[in-house]
């Protein structure tokens, strides 16, 4: 059974809403605070837990006990400041697993240099999947999953036919194929037969390097 996760959500405006929406349909346990009322009364009736607290205060912080929450995000402000001090905050009241969303390139670089493993820039991700999928027909996502290592989502159309053996992907790109969706199906099959010739509309799984998946064409 999937473990329950208990997120802190420091910041409820677009991005920590949503945030906050889809990890409640999806089970998990969410712990809202924002500063502004209207904002936490908007989501009073779909977080369990909301309180109107200024997180720029490591008391209160202590009292509302986000260092029991196994991930807290951190989404505030059009500037970096109150981000960086709550996040000080987090840090020393003991929070396990920070998620900071950066305002800017100078801000993710602060929130590096205070050992924050997990720092988002929204539009420059976005941004950066838009360009991938202009520049690979076919694909339909992609996951960052380690430095140069991607999982990207492909769908089927010139490899019709063909079968992942005669395609040898992993010896000609270095990729590997972990999972296919075939097109009249809604869930993946992992570890896919290797001589089961593809359809069109076919959706793989792949991993590898950037490089090596921007010049796909499946």
């Amino acid at each position: 059974m999937k473990k329950t996760l208990e997120v802190g959500i420091i910041g409820l405006g677009k991005f920590g809403r949503q945030l906050g929406i889809v990890l409640t349909e999806l089970g998990h346990n969410v712990l809202g605070v924002d500063i502004d009322p209207q904002r936490v009364h908007a989501v009073q009736d779909i977080f369990p837990q909301t309180y109107v607290a200024d997180a720029t205060d490591k008391t209160a912080l202590d009292q509302l006990k986000l260092q029991s929450c196994d991930t807290v995000a951190v989404s505030v402000g059009s500037t970096m400041d109150s981000s960086i001090l709550i996040t000080l905050n987090l840090q020393e009241i003991g929070a396990k697993d920070i998620l900071v969303k950066a305002v800017s390139a100078a801000h993710r670089k602060v929130l590096s240099k205070l050992g924050v493993g997990r720092v988002l820039e929204p539009e420059i991700d976005v941004a950066t999947q838009v360009a991938y999928r202009l520049n690979t027909p076919g694909m339909l996502d992609l996951l960052p999953i380690g430095t140069g290592v991607l999982i990207q989502e492909l769908i089927v159309d010139k490899w019709t036919g063909k079968s992942l053996a005669e395609l040898k992907l992993r010896d000609t790109n270095g990729l590997l194929v972990a999972a296919i969706c075939p097109a009249n199906a809604a869930e993946y099959v992992f570890v896919p037969d290797p001589h089961q010739p593809l359809a069109r509309g076919d959706k793989l799984l792949l991993i590898g390097y950037q490089k090596a998946l921007s010049g796909i064409v499946p």
